[in-house]
């Protein structure tokens, strides 16, 4: 940094009038490291993420972070890389979003496709970017599993997570032929429904999918990027895997003597019985045969696939131990980019506990341990390493009295109640017509809100009708989708197991059984999702809340 940026930080915190506490923001990313991979394993990846509460308090919708994750992007051939910018991936985890309507200290999943430049986002079915009159990725997600429910708010976890290993990744699967042309502009669409697989304590196998048309109705109106998007494009298989915060709430203040001091809201990190942490494990990459060419060959009339994900075609990547943060503070009125990061190194280190897992080793004599967590060192000072400010760890007693930090109490804000997440009700819309097989049905769940739900038929669910499908295409799908349903339950393995740890698990009121009669070829459907107190609005069945089905 420069001396004059370096001086200018240093002014910009003396103004904070002394004994006056300021709010603010801690902000950054985790970084770390392993080893490159073969580009032929381009068909997809999977891993287990540690799920823990990473604040002991929600700190209102100003919250964003996510938990250790990555971001796939498609992998292109030499020189044949968009010319233009044309960011696209699938970056979902799990995390605290400010969209999050209903919120716990327990982190949810969403499943996070971007197209082109943020034009379009799902995060999962009927969840996504933009309104129901100007849907920007809400129909992008269609729903694949008969035994789990998918709420518009995201995919709860069981409350109470403390480190446990969440299993998921995406693998394509032909469950949509290819088109020569897209909603009817002669450009094509590719028959890759990257699929969402989970593997949980109560949950495995196949839940939900990107459907192809999602990434590709970006061609109507740059065509130059057929091919080169993820309904066609094979994925990189080296990717970053990071922790990005966006948001946990900070207080500084300035003693008469002008030293500027930060304290951060209590945070934590899950710890072994060992004494470290272990947050990411089994980063596994495929190739097609791992599971898409048997698929290929039962559809077209072939033996069935069991649906397990061949070992001999993966290989899992090598963590090193190494990595960084930029975890920095921001106070009122100094610029992001001026921001003075953590003294990070002085109470983490990153270490690989074996070669296949991430995690930290902390300075025992600077966090304190309570039961399965961490807690993070809470008060810091603004000081120097070299020529660059940096906050460094300082204690309780370190800070004066009289500036107010420590007796500050982080809180949750109190905000007006969420509004409920709804979906269109007109009896001409795509939720109406053809419409639902069964319900109403409700559940509620552990963040305290209530799920209404239907079940639809495959090809009938609204993003199956909003995929750029004829009648014919859907039913060919609907066939397809038949014989999954018969052939791969939920309680057998399909990403390889953890070598460490335990599953965590889904809210058990996730957990289905389709109605008699529809236990092949039938999803259920969120329709609204609200806070448990309001939910009075639905008549009908309600024999599968939790505890009566």
């Amino acid at each position: 940094m420069k001396p004059i940026v370096l001086l200018t930080t240093f002014r910009l915190l003396a103004t904070l009038a002394a004994a006056e506490v300021q709010k603010g923001e801690m902000f950054g990313y985790l970084l770390f490291d392993g080893e490159r991979v073969s580009q032929e394993f381009n068909a997809g990846f999977s891993l287990y993420a540690a799920a823990w509460p990473l604040v002991d308090h929600y700190p209102g919708h100003d919250f964003q972070t996510g938990l250790l994750g990555t971001w796939m992007h498609p992998l292109y051939e030499p020189n044949q890389k968009p010319k233009e910018e044309c960011y696209i991936d699938i970056e979902g985890g799990l995390g605290w979003w400010r969209d999050t309507r209903f919120p716990t200290t327990t982190p949810k999943f969403i499943m996070g496709g971007v197209g082109p430049n943020f034009s379009v986002i799902a995060n999962g079915p009927g969840y996504g970017a933009g309104t129901w009159e100007e849907e920007l990725g809400l129909y992008g997600v269609a729903q694949l599993s008969p035994w789990l429910l998918f709420p518009l708010d995201g995919l709860n976890l069981k409350q109470g997570a403390q480190g446990e290993l969440f299993g998921y990744g995406y693998l394509p699967l032909p469950l949509i032929d290819p088109k020569s042309t897209t909603a009817g502009t002669n450009v094509p669409t590719g028959n890759q429904c990257w699929t969402l697989f989970l593997n949980t304590a109560n949950f495995k196998g196949p839940a939900a999918f990107f459907t192809p048309y999602f990434w590709s109705r970006a061609l109507l109106k740059n065509p130059q990027w057929a091919g080169k998007l993820l309904d066609s494009a094979p994925s990189d298989p080296n990717k970053a895997i990071q922790m990005e915060t966006q948001h946990i709430p900070a207080i500084f203040s300035t003693a008469k003597d002008g030293t500027a001091f930060a304290r951060m809201a209590p945070t934590s990190f899950p710890v072994t019985s060992e004494g470290h942490s272990a947050l990411l494990h089994r980063h596994t990459v495929y190739k097609r045969a791992a599971l898409w060419d048997d698929v290929e060959r039962w559809f077209a009339g072939g033996p069935p696939a069991d649906g397990l994900i061949k070992p001999s075609a993966s290989t899992t990547q090598r963590f090193k131990a190494s990595g960084g943060s930029s975890w920095s503070f921001f106070p009122p009125g100094v610029p992001r980019e001026q921001a003075a990061s953590l003294g990070w190194k002085s109470f983490a280190t990153s270490i690989t506990p074996d070669p296949l897992t991430l995690g930290f080793r902390w300075n025992e004599a600077l966090i304190r341990r309570n039961g399965a967590l961490v807690t993070l060192p809470g008060f810091f000072r603004l000081d120097k390493e070299g020529d660059k400010p940096r906050w460094l760890v300082a204690t309780a007693k370190d800070v004066p009295d009289e500036l107010g930090l420590k007796q500050y109490r982080f809180e949750t804000p109190k905000e007006d109640p969420q509004e409920p997440r709804t979906t269109p009700d007109a009896p001409e819309s795509s939720w109406k017509k053809p419409g639902p097989a069964a319900g109403p049905f409700m559940a509620r769940l552990g963040d305290g809100s209530v799920v209404t739900y239907y079940w639809y038929r495959f090809a009938d669910q609204p993003a199956m009708l909003n995929a750029d499908l004829t009648p014919e295409e859907r039913e060919v799908a609907q066939k397809r989708v038949e014989k999954l349903h018969r052939a791969w339950t939920k309680e057998r393995d399909y990403l390889a197991p953890p070598e460490v740890g335990r599953l965590a698990s889904l809210d058990p009121a996730l957990i289905l059984t389709p109605p008699r009669g529809m236990e092949a070829g039938y999803v259920p459907i969120a329709t609204r999702q609200e806070l448990a107190g309001a939910a009075t609005h639905s008549s009908g069945p309600r024999g599968q809340e939790k505890g009566r089905q």
